[in-house]
């Protein structure tokens, strides 16, 4: 049996935590697998497979830069003693990590960098800053770059065109089995989901950022519907470093009506199943894990043009400009018209395809 290896932060929940998790206990049947965080925690731990490995490997941030330096080293130094080139293949998943790339370098001569955003639509266009990102991750290092959507890898190429025969694009896998039992799971608030005078509910789950998911779009989208009476309810689920922002500006709109947040829930997905249509409004993005996670449970979704949404169009749901007037408009179309999915999603294909790319990746001869 081959053994291989992940590097990642942590296992908090999120979109790329959510598809390593889901992809390691795909494996593990056919490959000895060992997982190393830089901190060994996350509500996502009870989730893996009893047969993975984790280990931890977390760097100093001890705040006296030659203390820190010299740390750092003596753990480097360890690290390759005892693992250099121990395995069949190595995985950097948490893209912006430098002490997940080095483990997964340093762990096997095949080694991959897993790569989750559209970086130059990240970083403003700037090809500067996206070239010294992926400088920082010694990426030229890496057998391969993979990509979870065709326009990241494409965007990345703009950017360096000299990788063309490094780089490749491979979907997220996903667990849509455990994803349609998870869906069918009772609720504390089956109450909010009453509708009331044939209102439309929309719901937005995930991390709660400004800086990429622009959350503040949705509310004053929200604000334009209630002025043309228009009757909706939004629902967040989840949290994170603006969530009390986006409370204090509905409370400013009077929009505690329309907008209800609920807060982190481990679960989204009976969530999902009952509202009328999901909600993501981000600056950019890799390939949504919202997206596969809300096509398998049937819901149309309204998005805003980022990396991955090309499946979407037309077939799924909206795709729509990132501006407030461009979401409000589709959040209208829907209510007026709803979205008619016509053909269901295929999750087995579709992993299918997936874990044949990830197969010849760990195959590479080192």
């Amino acid at each position: 049996m081959k053994k291989i290896l992940f590097s990642a932060v942590t296992l908090d929940v999120g979109g790329i935590e959510t598809a390593l998790v889901t992809l390691l206990n795909y494996l593990v049947n056919k490959y000895e697998i060992t997982l190393v965080l830089e901190k060994r925690q996350g509500i996502f731990l009870d989730e893996l497979d009893s047969r993975i490995t984790v280990m931890e490997y977390s760097p100093s941030n001890n705040k006296f830069v030659f203390i820190r330096k010299f740390i750092n080293l003596l753990k480097q130094l360890r690290f390759k003693n005892k693992y250099n080139n121990k395995f069949d293949f190595a995985c950097s998943y948490a893209t912006y990590s430098n002490p997940a790339s080095f483990v997964a370098r340093v762990a096997s001569k095949n080694s991959v960098l897993w790569c989750h955003m559209d970086y130059l639509s990240q970083y403003g266009g700037d090809k500067e800053k996206v070239k010294q990102f992926f400088e920082e991750k010694h990426y030229k290092e890496f057998s391969k770059l993979v990509f979870v959507s065709e326009k990241s890898k494409q965007t990345f190429l703009e950017v360096f065109p000299e990788m063309a025969n490094k780089v490749i694009f491979i979907n997220n896998l996903i667990d849509y089995k455990e994803i349609e039992q998870k869906a069918e799971e009772s609720i504390p608030e089956e109450n909010l989901f009453e509708k009331k005078n044939d209102e439309t509910i929309f719901l937005n789950y995930g991390r709660q950022e400004e800086s990429q998911k622009r959350l503040y779009r949705i509310i004053e989208a929200a604000k334009k519907l209630k002025e043309l009476e228009a009757k909706f309810k939004v629902i967040f689920v989840g949290n994170g470093k603006n969530s009390n922002d986006y409370k204090k500006r509905v409370q400013e709109l009077n929009l505690e009506k329309e907008i209800i947040f609920l807060g982190r829930k481990k679960n989204p997905f009976p969530y999902v199943k009952k509202s009328d249509c999901v909600l993501l409004t981000s600056e950019y993005e890799g390939s949504p894990v919202v997206f596969t996670e809300t096509m398998i449970l049937n819901k149309p979704i309204i998005t805003t043009d980022v990396a991955g949404s090309e499946q979407i169009e037309g077939k799924f749901g909206y795709v729509v400009e990132k501006n407030v007037d461009a979401i409000a408009k589709a959040m209208q179309l829907f209510m007026e018209k709803k979205f008619k999915i016509e053909n269901k999603f295929d999750a087995e294909e579709y992993n299918n395809e997936a874990f044949k790319k990830i197969e010849d990746l760990i195959n590479l001869k080192g």
